[in-house]
């Protein structure tokens, strides 16, 4: 049991549409590929949690917009629509599947681990933003990855979420605080503006 302060079957965040189409009972093993990813998203952020790090599965599911976090029955659930990622990766490349498995990694991290770098006044969205600046951080990506990481979630923004004007620096603040170069985050950073 995940101990997240969501309420059972709630979509905390889906990026893009509306995900009133997802069925739960389409979930299926997620492809090899993105379970590398995932794991190398997990990696990344466990030693700031240890020992209570929230448990979060992922799977595939055709009925999925886009990319979501989901709690159901107190478990965590990472759910992708295969073709919300295959676009990604066609448009963006694998940072961008960095990215967004970072942020929504972020949103369980947000809920359990708190972190003196962490503001309270940020809201849920953009606790999430600053653990995916950390994940980022700490994956060591090259800097055609995180500006591509960057450059995707700019563009597929849940409703919910503030302006990128506003998360940007947030994602900066986790980037930073976990080790990045902020100059090499900038650089990266500066395609994503306007988004």
């Amino acid at each position: 049991m995940l101990a997240l302060g969501f309420a059972a079957g709630d979509v905390i965040c889906a990026l893009g549409p509306s995900a009133a189409a997802y069925k739960s009972a389409s979930n299926e093993r997620p492809a090899g590929d993105v379970m590398q990813l995932a794991t190398r998203v997990n990696a990344a952020v466990k030693p700031f949690c240890l020992p209570h790090c929230p448990s979060v599965a992922i799977f595939r599911n055709a009925t999925a917009p886009n990319a979501m976090l989901v709690v159901e029955n107190g478990d965590a659930k990472i759910v992708y629509s295969p073709q919300f990622f295959t676009t990604l990766y066609d448009k963006f490349g694998q940072g961008a599947i960095l990215a967004v498995l970072a942020h929504e990694y972020g949103h369980a991290m947000g809920e359990t681990t708190p972190e003196p770098w962490i503001k309270p006044a940020w809201s849920q969205p953009l606790r999430a933003d600053a653990w995916a600046g950390c994940a980022l951080a700490k994956m060591d990506l090259s800097p055609a990855e995180l500006a591509d990481g960057l450059k995707a979630v700019a563009s597929y923004a849940a409703p919910s979420h503030p302006a990128w004007a506003a998360r940007l620096p947030v994602w900066r603040a986790g980037f930073t605080q976990c080790g990045g170069d902020g100059a090499r985050f900038d650089s990266a950073a500066a395609g994503s503006k306007g988004k």
